[in-house]
């Protein structure tokens, strides 16, 4: 009996001496965190706005943090493809992910069953920006602001054209939300597969709302005007463009963001680490600039801010999707 004792505190210490070894080895690996290259994955196609966007931040990391982090684009079916293949990939900090208004706050509430669960399959790490929405126009509407769009629309509903990026889209999203706060009726075109610019541009459709990335540098150059924008006050980036409250829609807030989460169970020193290398990162001059040149600001923030963040506009969405009866299954 005794020797049997002896074996079992033997094996007992040994146990011990494996856990605390264990334990030490994954503390190391926490320290020299990144240790190899790290994917982001996009849930968007490669060459879009958000992709651009994403790109950046992912330069931006690899100066910080000295390892190479690069896009992945695994887009399709409405976001939700490329935000199963991040809320099923290792928690190891390797994996991360650019969330978006779309994907976790607007499809949780689109669709009965998800292949993830926004809310307890992700760990934020950071905002990276917003986008504030924007009414873009042909310059042959003959409206020049919302307010005077508005007027047009109740006197003659269904006069104007409105592209969006298909059913449930951001784009179709924020026009319903319109038409709802407005109490107007707008006839909307849903483009499922391609962009709505080109039609957009050659006054096939006659407006859209969306973030202004892909829309900017047409605006400044006349080959597109806006007629109002989201925001508390009027955008520096086009301080002669009216806002939604401007137009007597306080209440009209669609905002565009994006952000980087990781998958649920990423050790805590990881999530600290790359949050504060996007703390970093937003200190850029350089990339503010491209941020507020299309209408948007870079915004980062700790975990914490985010999820507060991130649960405070699925909320929103909710309400909005419920109130316009949108539901996609």
């Amino acid at each position: 009996m005794n020797v049997l004792k002896m074996l079992a505190r033997r094996w007992l210490a040994l146990g011990v001496i494996a856990a605390s070894g264990a334990v030490a080895t994954g503390a190391a690996a926490q320290a020299d965190y990144p240790g190899k290259a790290v994917r982001i994955i996009a849930p968007f196609p490669a060459g879009s706005g958000p992709d651009a966007n994403a790109r950046e931040i992912a330069s931006e990391l690899t100066k910080i943090l000295g390892q190479t982090f690069y896009v992945e684009n695994r887009p399709g079916a409405s976001n939700i493809i490329g935000t199963e293949v991040a809320a099923k990939a290792p928690a190891d900090g390797y994996s991360l992910y650019i969330g978006t208004t779309s994907s976790l706050s607007v499809v949780p509430h689109l669709y009965s069953k998800l292949p993830f669960n926004a809310e307890k399959d992700f760990a934020p790490v950071s905002l990276l920006g917003v986008l504030n929405t924007g009414l873009i126009a042909t310059p042959g509407v003959e409206a020049k602001d919302a307010r005077a769009l508005i007027a047009a629309l109740k006197a003659k509903p269904d006069s104007v054209t409105v592209a969006t990026a298909g059913i449930g889209s951001y784009s179709h999203l924020s026009a319903a939300w319109f038409n709802s706060a407005a109490g107007v009726k707008t006839n909307l075109v849903p483009y499922n597969s391609t962009s709505p610019y080109t039609d957009l541009m050659s006054g096939q459709v006659q407006a859209m709302f969306d973030g202004l990335p892909a829309a900017a540098g047409s605006i400044r150059a006349g080959r597109l005007k806006l007629l109002a924008i989201t925001g508390n006050k009027r955008h520096p980036s086009f301080p002669d463009v009216p806002t939604f409250a401007e137009a007597g829609l306080p209440d009209y807030a669609p905002i565009a963001w994006q952000g980087i989460l990781a998958p649920a169970g990423t050790p805590k020193p990881t999530l600290d680490k790359l949050s504060a290398a996007m703390q970093k990162a937003c200190q850029s001059e350089e990339l503010a600039k491209k941020w507020r040149e299309y209408g948007g600001e870079l915004r980062c923030n700790t975990p914490a801010e985010f999820a507060a963040f991130i649960n405070a506009d699925r909320q929103m969405w909710g309400q909005v999707i419920r109130q316009t009866n949108i539901k996609l299954d």
